[in-house]
């Protein structure tokens, strides 16, 4: 059984059939799993968590102190049970597990943590269920336009594009703008030349546009512009993909990808291409990738405070993340959720929402992936 300090929430549940008392700490994580994400949740018995009205948190079983961890997600826009089809939940799930296998598969091979993200949001952005690349949320005037960021935390080296509508994987370009120059962030026309210029895989526009994106833009357009969309249960309905990873070499990293939301403004820009905002690593506390409304995310710098809140206050990674989603945004309406690792390897999956796609994958464990907030329960 795995137990950590509780953190400020209305209830605490730890599953496991130990008492408190002889709970061993995160760290001390001991048992694998074999389970894999078509047959079994992303739930373990080796599983920690925290459950409260207001939030949830997971802290996956990744092993003993593996050689390599990635956790991934696709966003905390999820659907609504009652519209979610056993058909499409199997296209979520595979799409995770490809995306998370993808990264493990660079891992495995001594790839660095920037190569793993690369990987598996490539993925994940050419799946078009997930709102990145092909497939992405459309602006007020119909187009998709994309941003995307990546960090390493060894050295606190970062990129990221804005407001692209020509580049086929944002991911890509922003690990090119970190690796390449020496700049931070590239914005509209400039991202595109840049990486046509890179040599990078270009498309049309059309290309990420799909029939399901117009007629979700269509149904679900506000009375004004730039007015946030929602899903099928009047929910506000958020997507982005990202990725954080411990690799061979002992570093961190975070990458986030997104096209917004549904009929933002022309010209608006989330937290997803903003270092600090959405996206955030540092090898002397955590590596962050955030999904959820990008406006609360970028005011209070929620990737940057939660990595803040471990290096100087002294908090483990679960507490900071709750403090960050639960205690802070939640009671301010800023709906979303982030997925976390520290230089140990230890996942957080942190969510004050209904959920969030996910999955997680290590040197000891197969990959597992999950969906539904009640899923930490």
């Amino acid at each position: 059984m795995i137990c950590f300090k509780p953190v400020k929430l209305l209830a605490l549940a730890i599953i496991g059939t130990a008492s408190l008392s002889a709970c061993a700490s995160i760290e001390q994580m001991q048992a694998q799993t074999n389970s894999t994400p078509t047959s079994t949740p992303l739930i373990q018995a080796n599983d920690s968590h925290i459950y409260s009205s207001s939030g949830a948190t997971q802290i996956p079983d990744i092993g003993t102190a593996p050689k390599w961890v990635i956790a991934v997600h696709g966003g905390a826009g999820v659907k609504s049970r009652s519209k979610m089809t056993p058909e499409l939940e199997a296209k979520y799930r595979a799409g995770l597990k490809v995306a998370t296998e993808a990264g493990g598969k660079v891992l495995a091979q001594g790839g660095t943590g920037p190569e793993a993200i690369e990987a598996a949001l490539n993925i994940l952005e050419d799946n078009p269920i997930f709102n990145a690349g092909r497939g992405a949320a459309l602006d007020e005037h119909g187009n998709a336009r994309h941003d995307a960021s990546i960090m390493r935390g060894r050295d606190r080296g970062a990129g990221a594009v804005a407001g692209s509508s020509r580049i086929k994987n944002p991911i890509s370009a922003a690990r090119a703008v970190m690796e390449n120059t020496q700049n931070v962030l590239l914005n509209g026309a400039g991202a595109d030349w840049f990486a046509r210029e890179q040599g990078l895989a270009m498309a049309d526009p059309l290309y990420f546009q799909t029939d399901a994106r117009r007629k979700s833009l269509l149904k679900k357009r506000a009375k004004s512009r730039g007015e946030i969309a929602f899903n099928e249960a009047g929910e506000t309905a958020f997507g982005t993909v990202g990725a954080v990873v411990l690799d061979s070499a002992g570093n961190i990293s975070a990458g986030t990808s997104t096209g917004g939301r549904a009929n933002k403004r022309f010209g608006r820009l989330g937290d997803s291409p903003i270092i600090g905002a959405g996206t955030y690593a540092s090898n002397q506390s955590c590596a962050v990738s955030a999904t959820g409304h990008g406006e609360y995310f970028m005011r209070w710098t929620v990737a940057r405070d939660i990595c803040a809140r471990m290096e100087f206050g002294g908090e483990t990674l679960e507490q900071a993340a709750n403090a960050v989603l639960v205690d802070t945004l939640k009671p301010l309406g800023g709906s979303g959720a982030v997925i976390s690792i520290d230089p140990q390897g230890k996942v957080v999956f942190s969510m004050n929402n209904k959920g969030m796609y996910r999955g997680v994958m290590s040197s000891q464990t197969k990959a597992r992936t999950g969906i539904y907030f009640e899923e930490v329960k």
